[in-house]
């Protein structure tokens, strides 16, 4: 086959955009520069790489193949153009790190730090619902993944770096607020506000309430913790959340943590990738960077005042 880098570029961006438009606009091309230079892969291949359906067009299966292929290959190419940065000590490339939404809370405090001390590092930051992140870890699309709840069924390197306490909100004014030791008998009759099915907060609440007997009322099912923090905090019910979803001062949000036996359920933020999967000079950076930073943030946070 005879294909050029650029053909692979425009190809990969097509196939992740879903348009030849939107792929000539993210390329800086015209249009039917992207259509010709997709028509010449086609040949090369020697089998149809899309097809239209309708108004869409879809991915065949050997496009489907050749996507993941150009992924690998782009990702293998910036490994080594950041291991050849390297060796001239030099610290500079792309990092694409995929997280789920609640880590919204404080990856980018971690990344704050990372990009001044590394100033020539780009920073690529996907933040998406847990299925959406287990997802792009199954097509190996970024180079580092953060969750609290990783898959079982993919072999993954795994590193823990910050503690993701769970634990029960109430409003302000809730009648439990400031009682010691509360059994969790006594909310069997309250209702919940609970993260949707799927979520990795969901899964660990889910879990330890089935590992100790306890059935919740759930009243709603939400998909944002800002909207569970509003609807608590405007009496709808109790919620469980991760303690990092909130202000270091809950009063600040009309909220209080509930002293609640068996809780907080303690669990842990991890950062993952596929196993086997060579890491990039920046992403085995970044790692050292982000244990340290996870901790120092952590400590911050648990000092008084």
């Amino acid at each position: 086959m005879n294909v050029t880098f650029r053909q692979l570029r425009l190809f990969l961006s097509f196939a992740d955009l879903g348009s030849i438009t939107a792929a000539a606009k993210a390329c800086h091309v015209t249009q039917p520069t992207v259509s010709m230079q997709l028509k010449e892969l086609s040949e090369s291949v020697g089998l149809p790489l899309y097809e239209q359906i309708g108004k869409r067009l879809h991915l065949t299966a050997a496009g489907a193949d050749l996507a993941e292929t150009i992924r690998t290959m782009m990702g293998e190419w910036a490994a080594f153009e950041q291991r050849i940065d390297a060796m001239k000590g030099l610290t500079r490339g792309q990092l694409r790190v995929a997280v789920v939404s609640t880590a919204k809370y404080f990856v980018p405090r971690l990344l704050g730090r990372f990009c001044a001390a590394h100033p020539e590092i780009d920073i690529a930051l996907e933040v998406q619902n847990r299925d959406g992140v287990v997802a792009r870890l199954r097509e190996n699309r970024d180079d580092l993944y953060i969750m609290s709840m990783p898959p079982a069924d993919i072999e993954l390197e795994r590193h823990a770096f910050l503690p993701n306490p769970l634990v029960v909100i109430a409003p302000e004014s809730h009648p439990l607020a400031g009682s010691k030791g509360v059994k969790l008998a006594a909310l069997a009759g309250q209702r919940f506000i609970l993260r949707e099915q799927g979520s990795g907060t969901r899964l660990a609440c889910d879990a330890h309430f089935a590992r100790i007997g306890f059935k919740a009322a759930v009243r709603l099912e939400l998909g944002s913790n800002e909207a569970i923090k509003q609807a608590v905090a405007g009496g709808l019910g109790l919620a469980v959340i991760s303690r990092h979803a909130m202000s270091a001062h809950p009063h600040e949000e009309q909220l209080t943590v509930l002293d609640v036996e068996g809780f907080p359920v303690q669990s842990n933020w991890w950062t993952l990738y596929p196993r086997g999967k060579s890491l990039s000079p920046v992403a085995q950076v970044f790692l050292q960077h982000l244990e340290r930073a996870a901790r120092e943030w952590d400590e911050a946070r648990g000092k008084p005042g």
